[in-house]
C-alpha cells in the first residue's frame, strides 16, 4: 500500500452522533422527519446532500436543489453552533496510527462527504491538522457514496501532488471506512478497504477487506500482513 484515504466522520472525528442531531433537527424544520434508528440503518455514509434528496423525492415526488441547499445550510449553521462549545474529539489512536502511517512513507488523504469547514475545524489545533495531502469533501464532489466518485477525486489529487514518482492505482491506496455505503464507495473504486466497528457492529461490515474494532493500537504493518 502507498496511500491510505481515510472517510472523516466516524473514523477520524468521533462526532457522528452530533451531526446526525443536528442534521435530524434541520430536517424537521421543513417538515422532514427522519428518526436516529432509521438515519443508522439506512442513510448512514451517504452525504447529507444525498440523503435529503432522497427524503424530499420520497415524500413530494421531486427534489428542488434550492430547498435541499436550505436544509444543508440550516443543518451545517445547527452544527457550527454546537461546535463552538463542544469541540469534536479524535478517535483514540487516531493521531499514532496517522503518524505511523507517514512514518512509513504512506501519502494520507480525506475524503468525506462531510463539509470542509467542518473538517478544518475538527482537526485545528491537533497534530493532524497539518498532515493529510488531499481533503475532499461535499463541496468538490456532486456524488456522495455510494457512489464511487469521491473516492476517484481523491486518487486523481493525490497523483497530481506526486513528484517523481509512479502514478498511484487504486489497488496502491487503502480506504478506511465505518460505514456500509462508503465501503461500497471504496470498493467499487476498486480500492481495498478496512473497516472499522466504531459506528456499525463487526458483522455489519463485512463486506470490507478487513474489520478491525478501532484504529487504537493498530499495528500497520500487521495490517498489511492480514491483507495479502
Amino acid at each position: 500500500m502507498r496511500a491510505i484515504i481515510f472517510d472523516f466522520n466516524g473514523v477520524i472525528a468521533d462526532d457522528e452522533g452530533p451531526h446526525v442531531r443536528c442534521f435530524c433537527q434541520a430536517l424537521e424544520e421543513f417538515g422532514l422527519r427522519l428518526s436516529v434508528a432509521d438515519y443508522y440503518g439506512t442513510y448512514l455514509g451517504m452525504d447529507e446532500r444525498t440523503c435529503t434528496a432522497l427524503l424530499l423525492t420520497a415524500r413530494d415526488g421531486r427534489s428542488e436543489e434550492t430547498v435541499v441547499r436550505r436544509i444543508q445550510e440550516r443543518k451545517a449553521e445547527l452544527f457550527r453552533q454546537h461546535t463552538v462549545t463542544h469541540k469534536p474529539a479524535l478517535f483514540p489512536g487516531v493521531i499514532e496510527f496517522v503518524t505511523a502511517a507517514r512514518g512509513l512513507g504512506c501519502h494520507v488523504a480525506i475524503a468525506s462527504g462531510g463539509r470542509r469547514e467542518q473538517i478544518d475545524r475538527a482537526l485545528e489545533g491537533t497534530p493532524l491538522q497539518p498532515v493529510f495531502e488531499v481533503i475532499v469533501s461535499a463541496e468538490d464532489c456532486l456524488l456522495g457514496k455510494p457512489d464511487p466518485a469521491i473516492y476517484r477525486l481523491a486518487l486523481v489529487r493525490l497523483n497530481d501532488g506526486l513528484r517523481g514518482e509512479s502514478p498511484l492505482q487504486p489497488g496502491d491506496c487503502l480506504v478506511i471506512e465505518d460505514s456500509q455505503a462508503g465501503i461500497r464507495a471504496a470498493r467499487a473504486a476498486g480500492m481495498p478497504v478496512l473497516g472499522v466497528a466504531t459506528t456499525y457492529r463487526p458483522e455489519q461490515l463485512q463486506e470490507a477487506n478487513l474489520v478491525v474494532p478501532s484504529l487504537a493500537g493498530l499495528d500497520l504493518n500487521d495490517v498489511w500482513a492480514r491483507l495479502r
